[in-house]
Protein backbone atom coordinates (compact mmCIF):
# COMPACT_ATOMS: atom_id res chain seq x y z
CA UNK A 1 0.00 0.00 0.00
CA UNK A 2 1.25 3.12 -0.57
CA UNK A 3 0.79 7.17 -0.76
CA UNK A 4 -1.15 8.28 -3.98
CA UNK A 5 -3.06 11.61 -5.62
CA UNK A 6 -6.57 10.51 -6.50
CA UNK A 7 -6.51 14.06 -8.28
CA UNK A 8 -4.62 17.39 -8.25
CA UNK A 9 -5.17 18.83 -5.06
CA UNK A 10 -7.83 16.11 -4.29
CA UNK A 11 -8.11 13.07 -2.15
CA UNK A 12 -4.54 11.11 -0.75
CA UNK A 13 -5.10 7.59 -0.16
CA UNK A 14 -2.23 6.45 2.60
CA UNK A 15 -1.84 4.42 4.96
CA UNK A 16 -2.57 5.46 8.67
CA UNK A 17 -2.61 3.34 12.12
CA UNK A 18 -6.10 3.14 13.26
CA UNK A 19 -7.42 2.70 16.31
CA UNK A 20 -10.43 0.75 16.07
CA UNK A 21 -11.17 0.97 20.18
CA UNK A 22 -9.84 1.92 23.71
CA UNK A 23 -6.52 0.03 24.37
CA UNK A 24 -6.86 -1.92 21.13
CA UNK A 25 -3.95 -2.73 18.79
CA UNK A 26 -3.04 -0.37 16.07
CA UNK A 27 -4.31 -1.41 12.50
CA UNK A 28 -2.55 -0.52 9.40
CA UNK A 29 -5.24 0.90 7.32
CA UNK A 30 -6.21 2.37 3.89
CA UNK A 31 -7.20 5.78 4.79
CA UNK A 32 -8.02 8.89 2.82
CA UNK A 33 -7.13 11.96 3.23
CA UNK A 34 -9.32 15.08 2.57
CA UNK A 35 -7.86 18.09 0.83
CA UNK A 36 -6.91 21.12 3.01
CA UNK A 37 -9.61 23.57 3.51
CA UNK A 38 -9.25 27.32 4.01
CA UNK A 39 -6.30 28.00 6.18
CA UNK A 40 -4.88 24.68 6.06
CA UNK A 41 -2.31 22.30 4.82
CA UNK A 42 -1.44 19.26 4.15
CA UNK A 43 1.84 17.38 5.39
CA UNK A 44 3.55 14.10 4.12
CA UNK A 45 4.88 13.31 7.72
CA UNK A 46 8.23 11.69 7.76
CA UNK A 47 8.88 10.88 10.90
CA UNK A 48 6.93 11.35 14.24
CA UNK A 49 7.26 10.07 18.21
CA UNK A 50 5.29 8.15 20.45
CA UNK A 51 4.21 10.53 23.55
CA UNK A 52 2.96 9.19 26.61
CA UNK A 53 -0.20 11.02 26.16
CA UNK A 54 -1.09 9.20 23.24
CA UNK A 55 -0.82 5.91 25.20
CA UNK A 56 -2.90 7.47 27.89
CA UNK A 57 -5.69 8.81 25.56
CA UNK A 58 -5.26 5.44 22.95
CA UNK A 59 -6.01 3.56 27.01
CA UNK A 60 -8.45 5.51 27.91
CA UNK A 61 -12.23 4.18 28.32
CA UNK A 62 -13.42 8.04 28.95
CA UNK A 63 -14.42 8.51 25.10
CA UNK A 64 -15.40 5.50 23.73
CA UNK A 65 -17.62 7.36 20.51
CA UNK A 66 -14.47 8.79 19.61
CA UNK A 67 -13.31 5.66 17.11
CA UNK A 68 -11.79 4.91 15.11
CA UNK A 69 -9.45 7.12 15.90
CA UNK A 70 -5.74 8.20 14.58
CA UNK A 71 -3.04 9.27 17.47
CA UNK A 72 0.16 11.12 16.96
CA UNK A 73 1.15 14.41 17.47
CA UNK A 74 4.69 15.24 17.69
CA UNK A 75 5.39 15.18 14.21
CA UNK A 76 8.11 17.02 11.34
CA UNK A 77 7.27 16.85 7.71
CA UNK A 78 6.81 18.18 4.34
CA UNK A 79 4.32 20.58 3.25
CA UNK A 80 2.03 19.07 0.23
CA UNK A 81 -0.90 21.01 0.12
CA UNK A 82 -1.99 24.61 0.74
CA UNK A 83 -5.44 25.57 1.07
CA UNK A 84 -6.96 28.75 0.52
CA UNK A 85 -5.71 32.38 2.44
CA UNK A 86 -2.46 30.43 3.73
CA UNK A 87 0.52 32.82 2.60
CA UNK A 88 2.83 31.68 5.01
CA UNK A 89 3.60 28.04 3.41
CA UNK A 90 5.34 27.14 0.37
CA UNK A 91 4.92 23.76 -1.39
CA UNK A 92 8.19 21.53 -0.44
CA UNK A 93 8.66 23.68 3.28
CA UNK A 94 9.58 21.35 5.98
CA UNK A 95 7.48 21.82 9.24
CA UNK A 96 6.61 20.67 12.84
CA UNK A 97 3.19 20.10 13.81
CA UNK A 98 1.68 21.75 17.03
CA UNK A 99 -1.21 20.19 19.30
CA UNK A 100 -1.62 23.83 20.06
CA UNK A 101 -1.78 26.46 17.93
CA UNK A 102 -1.27 30.03 17.41
CA UNK A 103 -3.44 32.16 15.77
CA UNK A 104 -1.45 35.61 16.24
CA UNK A 105 -5.01 37.29 16.47
CA UNK A 106 -6.73 36.69 20.00
CA UNK A 107 -6.28 38.23 23.36
CA UNK A 108 -4.26 35.33 24.47
CA UNK A 109 -1.81 35.54 21.41
CA UNK A 110 -1.93 39.22 21.39
CA UNK A 111 -0.64 38.48 25.10
CA UNK A 112 2.94 38.38 26.65
CA UNK A 113 1.18 36.24 29.56
CA UNK A 114 -0.70 33.63 27.06
CA UNK A 115 0.47 30.66 24.77
CA UNK A 116 -3.26 29.61 25.25
CA UNK A 117 -4.62 30.67 21.86
CA UNK A 118 -8.15 30.95 21.92
CA UNK A 119 -9.07 30.02 18.33
CA UNK A 120 -6.37 26.48 18.25
CA UNK A 121 -6.11 25.48 22.21
CA UNK A 122 -6.29 21.88 22.62
CA UNK A 123 -8.77 20.12 20.91
CA UNK A 124 -10.60 17.48 23.00
CA UNK A 125 -13.58 16.13 20.59
CA UNK A 126 -11.04 14.58 17.64
CA UNK A 127 -12.14 17.20 14.65
CA UNK A 128 -11.03 20.01 13.21
CA UNK A 129 -10.64 22.74 14.92
CA UNK A 130 -11.82 25.36 11.70
CA UNK A 131 -15.14 23.02 11.35
CA UNK A 132 -16.02 20.67 13.40
CA UNK A 133 -15.53 17.84 11.12
CA UNK A 134 -12.63 15.23 10.07
CA UNK A 135 -10.47 15.18 7.17
CA UNK A 136 -9.48 11.16 7.19
CA UNK A 137 -12.20 8.85 6.10
CA UNK A 138 -11.68 4.64 6.43
CA UNK A 139 -13.93 2.24 5.13
CA UNK A 140 -16.54 4.43 4.39
CA UNK A 141 -16.46 5.83 7.48
CA UNK A 142 -14.90 9.05 9.62
CA UNK A 143 -12.31 8.67 11.72
CA UNK A 144 -11.73 10.87 14.63
CA UNK A 145 -8.01 13.40 14.87
CA UNK A 146 -5.94 13.77 17.96
CA UNK A 147 -5.00 16.83 19.23
CA UNK A 148 -5.80 18.17 15.63
CA UNK A 149 -2.70 16.54 14.33
CA UNK A 150 -3.20 12.59 13.99
CA UNK A 151 0.48 12.00 12.89
CA UNK A 152 0.11 8.44 12.90
CA UNK A 153 -0.87 8.81 8.94
CA UNK A 154 1.37 9.34 5.99
CA UNK A 155 -0.60 12.10 5.01
CA UNK A 156 -2.21 14.48 7.75
CA UNK A 157 -4.40 17.84 7.17
CA UNK A 158 -3.91 20.70 10.01
CA UNK A 159 -4.69 24.40 10.36
CA UNK A 160 -1.96 26.20 9.40
CA UNK A 161 -1.93 27.75 12.42
CA UNK A 162 -0.57 24.60 14.14
CA UNK A 163 2.54 24.30 11.82
CA UNK A 164 6.02 25.59 12.16
CA UNK A 165 8.17 26.19 9.61
CA UNK A 166 11.67 25.28 9.98
CA UNK A 167 15.25 24.78 9.05
CA UNK A 168 15.40 22.22 6.07
CA UNK A 169 18.77 20.81 6.60
CA UNK A 170 17.91 19.86 10.66
CA UNK A 171 17.52 16.35 10.79
CA UNK A 172 13.55 15.48 10.75
CA UNK A 173 13.70 12.45 12.79
CA UNK A 174 15.11 14.53 15.78
CA UNK A 175 13.11 18.02 15.25
CA UNK A 176 9.72 16.20 15.91
CA UNK A 177 10.71 15.48 19.46
CA UNK A 178 10.50 19.36 20.18
CA UNK A 179 6.62 19.18 18.72
CA UNK A 180 5.69 18.65 22.68
CA UNK A 181 7.71 16.32 25.59
CA UNK A 182 11.38 18.09 25.04
CA UNK A 183 9.59 21.40 24.34
CA UNK A 184 7.42 21.22 27.39
CA UNK A 185 9.64 20.07 29.46
CA UNK A 186 12.51 22.59 28.89
CA UNK A 187 9.67 25.70 28.55
CA UNK A 188 8.81 24.59 31.79
CA UNK A 189 11.89 25.44 33.30
CA UNK A 190 12.53 28.43 31.66
CA UNK A 191 9.06 30.35 30.78
CA UNK A 192 7.29 29.05 33.48
CA UNK A 193 9.67 28.47 36.93
CA UNK A 194 11.91 31.03 35.70
CA UNK A 195 14.99 29.25 37.11
CA UNK A 196 17.37 31.15 39.01
CA UNK A 197 20.99 30.76 38.75
CA UNK A 198 22.54 28.58 41.85
CA UNK A 199 18.89 27.48 43.15
CA UNK A 200 18.04 23.56 44.08
CA UNK A 201 15.79 22.16 41.94
CA UNK A 202 14.05 18.38 42.34
CA UNK A 203 12.31 16.53 39.41
CA UNK A 204 9.29 14.14 40.15
CA UNK A 205 9.75 12.13 37.41
CA UNK A 206 13.38 11.20 34.48
CA UNK A 207 11.49 10.51 31.56
CA UNK A 208 11.61 12.68 28.29
CA UNK A 209 10.02 15.74 29.79
CA UNK A 210 11.62 15.72 33.11
CA UNK A 211 15.17 15.08 31.62
CA UNK A 212 14.23 18.21 29.78
CA UNK A 213 13.63 19.97 32.55
CA UNK A 214 17.12 18.49 33.80
CA UNK A 215 19.07 20.18 30.89
CA UNK A 216 16.92 23.49 30.92
CA UNK A 217 17.69 23.92 34.60
CA UNK A 218 21.72 22.71 33.92
CA UNK A 219 21.94 25.15 31.48
CA UNK A 220 20.65 28.44 33.76
CA UNK A 221 23.08 27.22 36.12
CA UNK A 222 20.86 25.14 38.70
CA UNK A 223 23.76 24.11 41.30
CA UNK A 224 21.34 20.90 42.68
CA UNK A 225 19.59 19.19 40.87
CA UNK A 226 17.67 16.29 42.25
CA UNK A 227 15.71 13.37 39.96
CA UNK A 228 13.12 11.44 41.70
CA UNK A 229 12.04 8.04 40.10
CA UNK A 230 11.21 4.61 41.03
CA UNK A 231 13.85 3.27 38.44
CA UNK A 232 17.25 3.40 39.40
CA UNK A 233 18.46 3.15 35.84
CA UNK A 234 17.12 6.93 35.26
CA UNK A 235 19.52 7.94 37.15
CA UNK A 236 22.53 7.56 34.71
CA UNK A 237 20.48 8.79 31.74
CA UNK A 238 19.90 11.74 33.95
CA UNK A 239 23.18 12.32 34.81
CA UNK A 240 23.87 13.31 30.90
CA UNK A 241 21.24 15.69 31.44
CA UNK A 242 22.11 17.39 34.24
CA UNK A 243 20.61 15.52 37.39
CA UNK A 244 23.24 15.87 40.58
CA UNK A 245 21.81 13.78 42.97
CA UNK A 246 19.03 10.35 42.81
CA UNK A 247 16.01 9.89 44.96
CA UNK A 248 13.92 6.34 44.78
CA UNK A 249 11.17 6.98 46.62
CA UNK A 250 10.64 2.90 47.08
CA UNK A 251 14.09 3.19 49.14
CA UNK A 252 12.57 5.45 51.38
CA UNK A 253 11.99 5.09 54.97
CA UNK A 254 10.00 8.35 55.07
CA UNK A 255 7.91 10.75 52.73
CA UNK A 256 9.91 11.52 50.03
CA UNK A 257 8.97 15.41 50.75
CA UNK A 258 10.35 14.51 54.37
CA UNK A 259 13.75 13.43 52.48
CA UNK A 260 14.00 16.31 50.43
CA UNK A 261 13.50 18.82 52.93
CA UNK A 262 16.30 17.19 54.80
CA UNK A 263 18.33 16.97 52.11
CA UNK A 264 17.83 20.47 51.04
CA UNK A 265 17.42 22.31 54.70
CA UNK A 266 13.80 23.22 54.13
CA UNK A 267 12.86 22.35 50.83
CA UNK A 268 14.07 22.83 46.97
CA UNK A 269 13.46 26.63 45.34
CA UNK A 270 11.74 24.63 42.65
CA UNK A 271 10.07 21.61 41.94
CA UNK A 272 8.50 19.66 38.67
CA UNK A 273 5.67 17.10 38.79
CA UNK A 274 6.55 15.36 35.17
CA UNK A 275 4.63 12.02 35.82
CA UNK A 276 0.91 12.65 35.15
CA UNK A 277 -0.44 12.04 38.85
CA UNK A 278 -2.21 14.52 40.70
CA UNK A 279 -1.23 13.28 44.02
CA UNK A 280 2.19 13.97 43.20
CA UNK A 281 1.72 17.62 42.78
CA UNK A 282 0.85 17.84 46.61
CA UNK A 283 4.29 15.77 47.28
CA UNK A 284 6.11 18.52 45.10
CA UNK A 285 4.53 21.13 46.41
CA UNK A 286 5.21 20.10 49.96
CA UNK A 287 9.17 19.53 48.90
CA UNK A 288 9.46 23.39 47.77
CA UNK A 289 10.83 25.42 50.84
CA UNK A 290 8.46 28.27 52.74
CA UNK A 291 8.46 31.47 51.17
CA UNK A 292 9.40 31.23 47.30
CA UNK A 293 9.23 27.74 46.84
CA UNK A 294 7.59 26.80 43.15
CA UNK A 295 6.07 23.55 42.00
CA UNK A 296 5.31 23.78 38.30
CA UNK A 297 2.84 20.75 37.08
CA UNK A 298 3.33 19.85 33.66
CA UNK A 299 2.34 15.62 33.40
CA UNK A 300 -1.34 14.84 31.86
CA UNK A 301 -2.94 12.65 34.85
CA UNK A 302 -3.79 9.30 33.83
CA UNK A 303 -6.71 9.29 36.43
CA UNK A 304 -7.78 11.22 38.69
CA UNK A 305 -7.81 14.52 37.46
CA UNK A 306 -8.17 16.30 40.90
CA UNK A 307 -5.48 18.01 43.06
CA UNK A 308 -5.37 18.30 46.28
CA UNK A 309 -3.32 19.89 49.12
CA UNK A 310 -3.31 21.46 52.68
CA UNK A 311 -4.15 25.13 52.49
CA UNK A 312 -1.17 26.15 54.73
CA UNK A 313 1.55 25.06 51.58
CA UNK A 314 -0.18 27.82 49.73
CA UNK A 315 -0.77 30.34 53.25
CA UNK A 316 3.04 29.99 54.07
CA UNK A 317 4.06 31.31 50.43
CA UNK A 318 4.52 28.40 48.26
CA UNK A 319 3.21 28.86 44.33
CA UNK A 320 1.79 26.06 42.48
CA UNK A 321 1.68 26.89 38.54
CA UNK A 322 0.67 24.64 35.68
CA UNK A 323 2.11 24.21 32.52
CA UNK A 324 0.83 23.66 28.70
CA UNK A 325 3.64 23.28 26.48
CA UNK A 326 6.30 25.11 28.44
CA UNK A 327 4.12 28.43 27.79
CA UNK A 328 5.88 28.60 24.28
CA UNK A 329 3.80 30.36 21.38
CA UNK A 330 4.71 27.91 19.03
CA UNK A 331 5.17 29.62 15.67
CA UNK A 332 6.76 32.56 17.31
CA UNK A 333 9.33 30.57 19.68
CA UNK A 334 9.62 26.59 18.55
CA UNK A 335 12.28 28.22 15.71
CA UNK A 336 14.48 29.19 18.22
CA UNK A 337 14.46 26.08 19.91
CA UNK A 338 15.06 24.11 16.50
CA UNK A 339 17.95 26.21 16.07
CA UNK A 340 19.46 26.08 19.48
CA UNK A 341 19.29 22.07 18.75
CA UNK A 342 21.30 23.07 15.06
CA UNK A 343 24.01 24.64 17.65
CA UNK A 344 24.50 21.95 20.22
CA UNK A 345 23.01 24.18 22.78
CA UNK A 346 19.90 21.40 23.62
CA UNK A 347 19.97 17.99 23.42
CA UNK A 348 17.69 15.91 21.35
CA UNK A 349 19.88 12.73 20.30
CA UNK A 350 19.85 11.53 23.79
CA UNK A 351 16.28 11.38 24.31
CA UNK A 352 16.10 8.72 21.07
CA UNK A 353 16.09 5.24 22.41
CA UNK A 354 14.37 3.38 19.83
CA UNK A 355 13.73 4.07 16.32
CA UNK A 356 11.29 2.06 14.26
CA UNK A 357 9.59 1.56 10.89
CA UNK A 358 5.77 2.93 10.93
CA UNK A 359 4.75 -1.11 9.60
CA UNK A 360 5.94 -1.69 13.60
CA UNK A 361 3.98 0.92 15.32
CA UNK A 362 2.58 -1.39 17.97
CA UNK A 363 6.08 -2.67 19.32
CA UNK A 364 6.46 1.75 20.34
CA UNK A 365 3.29 1.60 22.15
CA UNK A 366 4.53 -1.67 23.86
CA UNK A 367 8.30 -0.13 24.51
CA UNK A 368 6.29 3.00 26.51
CA UNK A 369 4.31 1.08 28.17
CA UNK A 370 6.83 -1.12 29.64
CA UNK A 371 8.90 1.86 30.79
CA UNK A 372 11.58 0.92 28.19
CA UNK A 373 11.81 3.86 25.90
CA UNK A 374 12.20 7.31 26.53
CA UNK A 375 11.77 8.87 22.73
CA UNK A 376 10.18 6.12 19.89
CA UNK A 377 11.13 7.94 16.84
CA UNK A 378 8.78 6.21 13.94
CA UNK A 379 9.68 6.45 10.65
CA UNK A 380 6.66 7.11 8.49
CA UNK A 381 7.93 7.19 4.86
CA UNK A 382 10.08 4.18 2.85
CA UNK A 383 11.40 6.93 0.93
CA UNK A 384 11.47 11.06 1.07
Amino acid sequence: MSASIQSSGGVITCRAAVAWGPGQPLVLEEVEVAPPKSMEIRVKVVCTSLCRSDVTQWQSQAQPDLFPRIFGHEASGIVEGIGDGVTEFEIGDHVLTVFIGECGRCTHCRSSKSNMCQNLGLERRGLMHSDQMTRFRVKGRPAYHYCAVSSFSEYIVVHSGCAVKINPTVRMDRACLLSCGVAAGIGAAWNVADISKESTIVIFGLGTVGLSVAQAAKIRGASRIIGVDINPEKFEKGKTFGVTEYINPDECREPVQQVIKKLTDGGADFSFECIGDTDIVSTALQSCCDGWGVTVTLGVPKTKPEVSTHYAFLLTGRTLKGSLFGGWKPKSDLPSLVDKYSNGEIKLDELVTHEIPFERINDAFDLMREGSCLRCVIHMQKEL
